[in-house]
């Protein structure tokens, strides 16, 4: 039972569903997440290239590009596929009526007018909290046992029928009801576990391999990633990975109960949704 009552409840009882721990890490994760992601575009706006190895400068080969044609049309290139992105991305119009030539528009970006030092500034004071939430909560999430209780995926769900079920019911919206909402499924303990293993912890190890200074004082670390280009690039794949995360995790929030759903994650309480017939 996900930190719930150890009595089995039954659908349409108001239990206890999440920590204070738990939800005091949700929110500060929440806005962390929200001013790294602005001002990291912000960043990429000053170099909007992506490349692989060690080195890139406008002369080398990059794999993704945000920019402008000569006509003046808004372009993004992932390889060798083009696509117009006039008004979204590269070319588009701010606040004022004026064009603007960059590759992330004022409103997606922290601050909202180009400024490198300031979207550095705010990028590597939240990337502090990220960090250490992030330990914190991995480590008390080990020592109360909601790693173990919570998010242990066991040999049956592991098996492809099971993970096929449960991708059937997810795809139909047939969400769990009474005590079985209290638990995660299949695929939201695959979900999480990737979040919290892979793509938090990528996120950091790639931002520590781009810092010149660490890459001064252990080289080792951008090396293991293939080089400071392709830590860049690993970093922004894992951010927007962690994006379509945030979105899909979003989505099944207004679909299974906003009001219900955003109460647990406030005040840790959640009513249980009825059984089918009930």
């Amino acid at each position: 039972m996900s930190e719930a009552d150890a009595i089995e409840p039954r659908g349409g009882q108001l239990v206890r569903r999440h920590r204070l721990s738990t939800r005091i890490w949700h929110w500060v994760n929440a806005i962390t997440l929200v001013v790294m992601l602005m001002s990291g575009l912000m960043i990429f706006n000053a170099h909007p290239r992506l490349y692989w190895g060690e080195y890139g400068a406008n002369a080398d080969p990059a794999w993704l590009e945000i920019g402008a044609t000569p006509s003046g049309k808004g372009l993004l290139r992932i390889g060798e596929t083009r696509v117009v992105t006039t008004g979204v991305l590269g070319v588009w119009t701010d606040g004022e009526g004026v064009v603007r030539r960059k590759a992330f528009p004022g409103w997606a970006t922290i601050p909202s007018r180009y400024n490198l030092a300031d979207a550095r500034i705010w990028h590597l004071a939240f990337a502090w909290v990220l960090a250490f939430g992030l330990l914190f909560h991995l480590l008390w999430s080990l020592a109360n046992g909601h790693v173990r209780r919570d998010l242990h995926i066991t040999r049956r769900e592991w098996g492809p029928a099971h993970i096929w079920r449960d991708a059937k019911a997810h795809a139909r919206l047939r969400f769990p009801t009474g005590a079985a909402a209290l638990r995660y499924s299949a695929l939201q303990k695959l979900a999480y576990a990737a979040v919290l293993f892979g793509l938090l912890p990528l996120m950091i190890a790639t931002g520590l391999a781009m810092s010149p200074a660490m890459d001064a004082a252990w080289p080792w670390l951008s090396a293991i990633w293939g080089g400071r280009q392709s830590a860049r690039s690993l970093h922004f794949i894992a951010a927007f990975a962690l994006v379509a995360f945030v979105i899909v995790h979003l989505a099944m929030v207004l679909l299974a109960g906003p009001v219900n759903g955003i109460r647990s994650m406030i005040t840790g309480w959640y009513r249980l949704p009825k059984e089918r017939g009930a």
